[in-house]
């Protein structure tokens, strides 16, 4: 039992841990959901979507979807849809919750195994805020990462109480959580050979005698090293099941790529990858100093890092020495310095799965995959400065200093980080920035920035994505869409013409080449039209002179449709619809021209002509007078008005129109005719 003074301090640490968590990461309640694996997920998963029900968790322990195995994951985020709908902050405050109790967690074990708070409290805190930490809790489809943690933390926390007390149930229990632990993602496979680790340190179960001064609290006795081995065969078939049902899924996914794969499983949308046993090699090397690197030096992450396919060699050799020379000196040292070798090969074989030698997808490397790596090298930091300083005078303020001022700087830099992921257009914009040497990263920003309608800052990432990755079809096929979008057809098909020259049966290609060769001839057409429309109207007087009255009809409005308010267009449609009796279409015309030309008297003399055709009498007389006032000496229609007032009864009315169309032309038959029917019917 730990003394009272020591469970307050845990009490205390482990409330001051909470706090931190939430200082850094509360602003993600306000965060959406993105478009990078959020949509396979959550929001375009119909069965996430449905929430908790039996069908749905059936399909999480039958799928492979998302090219993975991994049930426990579905069932979280079913979870969070039955509580909370779609809601992205809510589903982002789980993350942030599940990350507190897996600092917590950690915090647990190491104070249990060792006796130390201190230190432990350091190893959760730089846990709980180290920036490459960001990607796994910020990003809600990283949910795997956390609920794997958790298991894989409460698998080591029971295993503390297995050692000190051996019986089948506790070790069963150890192996049930391992299970759901690889269930929520498959990394945990090295579990197994993490736990021989902590055999030797700090739990000192080897057969070997321990320095006095190796920091631990002895928890059970020591065994042979063959029963400790064989101790964890049953954990080992776990880990091997486990990844055998991950290659499966991941290969059927078309996420592990094949040596000299050209293009994954001919998909257009994969970028052309290549990539032989000694690349991989070389970037698995360069990726462990990089991960190195960012841990002591956190700048310039991004939620994506392209493949190195042209790794210098110099750079390739000091990779291979670093890496080498720490291996030789943690082995070196693992009599007096145990927690070196113990944190450097947690760090080293945690990251085998995901270093790059099999390759799943074509990211070199990734944030998220140090969640649980680097409790190695903080092990590391937290027991070796200790060490290395106990001889120096105040050398408890210094370590106390340094200790506050890494925990401050990296809350500092992961607030900021955790901005980064409020948005997909904030996201990208960050790792263009990071990353600008990567072509996939301005493919999603140029593709982000198209789905806003901002098509010129889109075009310039996606020129950009082809500059430095001529071959990715993605990005060509969107650049194309946007310049099709900002009517720059011509720059479009030429796009979409080298997409089809790569993959002749891209019919989506073809499909987009169609339109805008059509568009391109309507542009055509609007710039003809424009700048010459009495072309067109000739074309059309011609069919009129020929009798294709429907085709002239058709040439006219082909007119108006680019250029609505030539007035030439509209006279001709109006006296072609008049004359074959569409006298609706008719009046449609007329009225546009009356608003085109207010001051022309026979505009509305014949808006006044077809609104009698339609009875609209009191219309029409009004067309008329307004004519009138601007021609009064037009005998045809005082004519005109004198029939329509007739027909609405006014005879006396009538009389004088008639008397002054033949005061303007005495010799106008049709107005005596009409004069003289109207005297003799009263």
């Amino acid at each position: 039992m730990l003394p009272l003074n020591n469970k307050s301090k845990i009490g205390l640490l482990c409330t001051l841990l909470v706090l931190l968590v939430i200082s850094v990461y509360w602003q993600v309640g306000r965060f959406e959901f993105l478009d990078w694996d959020d949509t396979i997920y959550i929001t375009e998963n119909s069965a996430i979507q449905s929430g908790v029900t039996y069908s749905g968790i059936k399909w999480a322990f039958s799928t492979f979807h998302a090219t993975n195995w991994h049930p426990i994951t579905w069932l979280s985020h079913m979870l969070d849809v039955q509580l909370f709908g779609m809601d992205a902050g809510w589903h982002h405050l789980s993350s942030v919750l599940l990350h507190i109790f897996n600092t917590l967690l950690l915090f647990l074990v190491l104070t249990r195994m060792t006796g130390l708070i201190g230190r432990s409290g350091f190893v959760a805190a730089l846990f709980a805020l180290h920036p490459l930490h960001v990607e796994s809790v910020a990003w809600v489809a990283e949910r795997k990462d956390l609920l794997s943690t958790f298991f894989w933390m409460l698998t080591v926390y029971i295993y503390a109480f297995y050692i000190q007390r051996p019986e089948l149930k506790r070790y069963l229990l150890v192996a049930v959580c391992f299970a759901i632990g690889l269930m929520a993602k498959p990394m945990l496979v090295t579990l197994p050979l993490i736990l021989l680790l902590l055999d030797y340190w700090p739990l000192k179960r080897f057969p070997i005698r321990y320095p006095v001064d190796s920091n631990a609290v002895v928890l059970g006795r020591q065994s042979s090293i063959a029963y400790l081995i064989l101790e964890k065969v049953p954990l080992l078939m776990l880990s091997m099941a486990s990844s055998v049902i991950t290659f499966i899924a991941q290969d059927r996914g078309g996420a592990v790529t094949s040596i000299n794969d050209s293009v994954a499983h001919g998909s257009v949308d994969a970028v052309a990858i290549g990539f032989g046993w000694g690349e991989r090699i070389s970037n698995a090397l360069l990726s462990y100093t990089s991960y190195l690197g960012k841990t002591f030096y956190p700048i310039d992450l991004s939620f994506f890092y392209p493949f190195r396919s042209d790794v210098q060699s110099g750079l390739l050799i000091q990779s291979a020495l670093l890496i080498l020379s720490i291996s030789l000196v943690a082995v070196w040292l693992i009599r007096h310095k145990p927690y070196i070798f113990i944190g450097w090969f947690w760090f080293i074989g945690m990251l085998v799965p995901v270093s790059g030698v099999v390759l799943v997808g074509w990211q070199s490397m990734a944030d998220r995959y140090t969640y649980l790596p680097l409790v190695g090298i903080f092990i590391i930091i937290a027991w070796g400065l200790p060490d290395l300083l106990k001889r120096w005078p105040g050398c408890n303020k210094i370590l106390a200093s340094a200790a506050i001022f890494s925990i401050f700087a990296c809350a500092v830099l992961s607030y900021i980080q955790v901005g980064y992921w409020r948005n997909n257009l904030s996201l990208y914009r960050h790792a263009v920035e990071a990353t600008p040497e990567s072509a996939f990263v301005h493919f999603k920003l140029g593709t982000t920035l198209a789905e806003k309608g901002a098509y010129e800052a889109a075009a310039v990432q996606l020129e950009e994505a082809l500059r430095i990755q001529p071959f990715d079809l993605r990005a060509r096929f969107n650049l194309g869409l946007v310049l099709l979008r900002s009517k720059q057809f011509k720059k479009a098909i030429k796009h979409f013409t080298e997409i089809l020259n790569r993959y002749p049966s891209y019919t989506a290609a073809e499909r987009q080449i169609d339109i805008a060769r059509s568009m391109l001839r309507q542009q055509q057409m609007i710039a003809a039209v424009n700048d010459s429309p009495e072309i067109y109207m000739q074309r059309g007087m011609r069919l009129e002179q020929q009798g294709r009255v429907q085709d002239a009809i058709l040439v006219y409005q082909q007119i108006l449709q680019y250029k609505p308010e030539y007035i030439k267009a509209h006279q001709k449609l109006g006296f072609l619809f008049y004359r074959s009796g569409r006298v609706d279409e008719a009046i449609m015309h007329y009225k546009t021209l009356r608003r085109l030309q207010p001051d022309s008297a026979i505009v509305y003399y014949n808006l006044g002509l077809a609104l009698a055709d339609k009875n609209q009498l009191d219309e029409a007389i009004e067309q008329y007078q307004h004519a009138l006032r601007i021609q009064p000496d037009w005998a045809e229609i005082y004519n005109n008005l004198g029939v329509a007032l007739f027909r609405k009864g006014m005879a006396d009315q009538a009389i004088n129109n008639f008397k002054k169309a033949l005061q303007i032309r005495p010799d106008y038959i049709q107005a005596k005719n009409n004069l003289n029917r109207v005297i003799n019917a009263r």
